[in-house]
């Protein structure tokens, strides 16, 4: 086991599409780093997933600073003979300081401190992380099943312990729908850890399944016809007093007017989000009827076939069912930065909140049932189908392309076009492959 004095911190960020990039320093240099971290070239931030990097506007000058945050340390000394896993998240700052304009970690932080500053009520959020596990010697085992944990019972062992060691509060670990498709739950965090969580659970994940000689994809579809990975996000308000202020007992479906106000707006502007929550063109290949992912703008009340719904608390004492209470988005996987999934959720559901829109009607069936009429007369719409549906949408939104800089959003559809053409004229089966490697 080694000190920390002699390990490699990984300085990290998540960029544009997702992928945890980082640069290392010894451990024993981070207190020097904390003020202006690390120079990295603009420029990476139009790197695709693979080796491709996409027309921007900073060229080879350009620089940022990437700038640890502390309270986001993880230390992994579980290995003998590996070194430690040591990783920081870093804010994109320029060289006085300032966040820059293009880091997503910004993006959040700043939807964050709209949020609280218009509601006075902070944002808790937490992500389930559902990914697909291979390797040479791991059995095929039977979906849900005793046997998919006990086949791999040394990694999703290690997995419990390496979660809790990182203090990201692991609440499930279990075997999925899919064959050998594993999901990982946390407790809800508050604030800017709602999306480093996020970011780092991931990142064990996928430390302990390269200790256990296997791999870790959280990619949308491994293989067209494969059941999808998902990263569906809970989530809820806190008040000022410490409690749940998205529950009311006496509100429609247990919500809180506020909280109303937020659904409704998350499902107005949902279609225009979706490149940002669902950002590569394999993620449309998962969105849609019948696969619990949502292939609608729609609402419901633990109905899975919604792309938002509420998840009352089964609990009947009063003060844990106003703790459980929360709302979930069904819509986003790993191909979307947490940071940007976050920030967009926030600024959607602060649309509905400035606006005061009323809460949508509940369905009660998979939407792609219902009518044309019946759609109408519930506002139903479909979501994009492929991603440059979803980036028009996008730039074709007044109230989207103001919560960003026109660099930022310009810059991050361009890399988004990279990885449309670098798809074009692939099967679907080569492109889940493409996907499946790099997340």
């Amino acid at each position: 086991m080694s000190s920390p004095s002699t390990d490699v911190a990984y300085l990290c960020w998540s960029d544009y599409v997702g992928i945890t990039r980082c640069r290392g320093v010894p451990a024993a240099d981070l207190p020097k780093r904390l003020e202006k971290g690390l120079g990295w070239a603009a420029a990476g931030q139009a790197l695709t997933p693979f080796d491709d990097i996409a027309d921007n506007p900073w060229g080879p000058m350009t620089e940022v600073r990437q700038t640890p945050r502390p309270e986001t340390a993880v230390r992994l000394d579980l290995w003998p003979g590996t070194p430690p896993f040591h990783i920081l998240m870093c804010d994109s700052n320029l060289n006085d300081g300032t966040n820059w304009e293009c880091c997503t970690r910004g993006f959040m932080k700043q939807a964050l401190s709209d949020f609280e500053a218009e509601t006075g009520l902070a944002l808790t959020a937490a992500f389930e992380h559902e990914f697909l596990l291979s390797g040479p010697d791991l059995p095929l085992a039977t979906p849900f099943s005793l046997e998919a944990m006990r086949v791999a019972a040394g990694f999703t062992g290690v997995l419990a312990q390496a979660l809790e060691a990182a203090g990201l509060e692991p609440q499930t670990v279990e075997p999925e729908y899919g064959i050998n498709q594993y999901e990982v739950s946390s407790a809800p965090a508050a604030g800017t850890m709602a999306g480093d969580r996020a970011v780092l659970t991931r990142e064990v994940i996928r430390e302990v399944a390269r200790r256990h000689g296997y791999r870790a994809s959280f990619t949308p579809k491994p293989a067209p016809n494969a059941v999808g990975n998902g990263a569906h996000v809970h989530f809820s308000f806190i008040g000022p007093d410490g409690k749940n202020a998205a529950y009311d007992k006496s509100g429609t479906a247990e919500a809180a007017q506020v909280a109303q106000h937020f659904v409704a707006g998350l499902v107005k502007h949902l279609p225009d989000i979706c490149a940002l929550v669902a950002g590569s063109p394999v993620s449309y290949y998962r969105l849609g009827p019948h696969h619990w992912s949502c292939g609608y703008a729609s609402f419901g009340i633990q109905n899975r076939e919604a792309a938002v719904r509420i998840c009352p608390s089964p609990d009947s004492d009063p003060a844990r069912r106003q703790s459980g209470f929360n709302m979930e988005l069904r819509a986003p996987d790993a191909t979307a930065s947490p940071y940007m999934v976050i920030g967009a959720i926030l600024r959607a559901g602060l649309e509905g909140i400035r606006a005061k829109l009323p809460m949508p009607a509940p369905i009660d069936r998979d939407p792609s049932e219902l009518t044309p009429e019946q759609m109408k007369e519930l506002g139903v719409v479909a979501l994009p189908s492929n991603l440059e549906d979803a980036l028009a949408r996008l730039e074709a939104s007044p109230t989207v392309r103001q919560w960003m800089s026109p660099i930022f959003l310009s810059s991050y559809v361009s890399v988004k076009r990279k990885e449309i053409a670098m798809m074009e004229g692939k099967s679907p089966e080569e492109i889940c492959a493409r996907y499946r490697d790099a997340y």
